[in-house]
């Protein structure tokens, strides 16, 4: 099995390096497709063997099949720049590429988030199971915000390969925040596209609910003071996707 490591990014200086070495030795060609950069991303990306293509944004799904479109290979390992092979994980995939594998079959990776620099075990943020290495002849990606891979009339069978890939999210509290703000327009116009409505009772009670599942049921308590802000702003968050839904709502009807 020969495998190509394609990766999306745009203005990814802070990250890429720290990814692109944990795939020395792994990939067997590293794809990176770029939305337009205005920062280093670009230079700190030549500095590797690689293919670098620009291409303009045209959503996350539409990206990634783009940028697997350009592989030489159909084995393909989809990473975000922002995330790091654990050595467990280097060690899984090296066994792996000296296997023969169906192309039906796909391979799932645990992820473990760093979060302001600290490890998150609980708050449901681990295992944060991820589809990653599959063969582009039998899967595709689809969907606009949380991109997933596409099934085939073929059934897959997903295994999911030993180590952790490290997913370095935020690195201050302010990064978690502006990202929530961002996504939560997004997934409140994609509920209102759907004809999906929020009550009164979604928007006082969900974001507790979410709270207390995360911090509480699923042990948020037990990553300490980084624990509690990821739970307190997952709530948050929670509370705007609805609050922006309804505002959505609010707006078609005053017309």
């Amino acid at each position: 099995m020969k495998i190509s490591v394609v990766i999306i990014t745009k203005n990814e200086e802070r990250n890429i390096v720290r990814c692109l070495e944990s795939l020395q030795g792994v990939a067997d060609e590293i794809v990176v497709v770029d939305s337009g950069s205005t920062d280093r991303t670009e230079e700190l990306c030549r500095g590797f063997e690689l293919r670098f293509e620009n291409h303009e944004w045209e959503g996350y799904s539409e990206q990634k099949n783009y940028a697997n479109s350009l592989a030489s290979n159909d084995w393909i390992l989809s990473i975000d720049a922002d995330e790091v092979l654990s050595e467990e994980l280097r060690q899984s995939l090296h066994k792996l590429k000296q296997t023969q594998v169906p192309d039906n079959q796909v391979f799932a990776v645990n992820r473990l988030t760093n979060y302001c620099g600290n490890w998150i075990h609980h708050c449901g943020w681990y295992p944060d199971r991820k589809i990653r290495l599959f063969n582009r002849t039998k899967k595709q990606w689809t969907g606009t915000i949380h991109e997933i891979l596409a099934d085939t009339a073929e059934p897959t069978v997903t295994q999911v390969l030993p180590g952790d890939l490290h997913h370095y999210s935020y690195h201050t509290v302010e990064d978690h925040i502006r990202q929530a703000d961002k996504f939560t327009t997004l997934t409140a116009q994609e509920a209102f596209n759907k004809g999906k409505k929020a009550g009164i009772a979604a928007i006082i009670f969900r974001p507790c609910w979410k709270f207390c599942r995360d911090y509480i049921f699923k042990g948020g308590f037990l990553d300490g003071y980084a624990g509690y802000q990821v739970c307190k702003i997952s709530a948050f968050a929670t509370f705007l996707k609805y609050s922006k839904l309804r505002m959505l709502h609010k707006n078609k009807n005053s017309k």
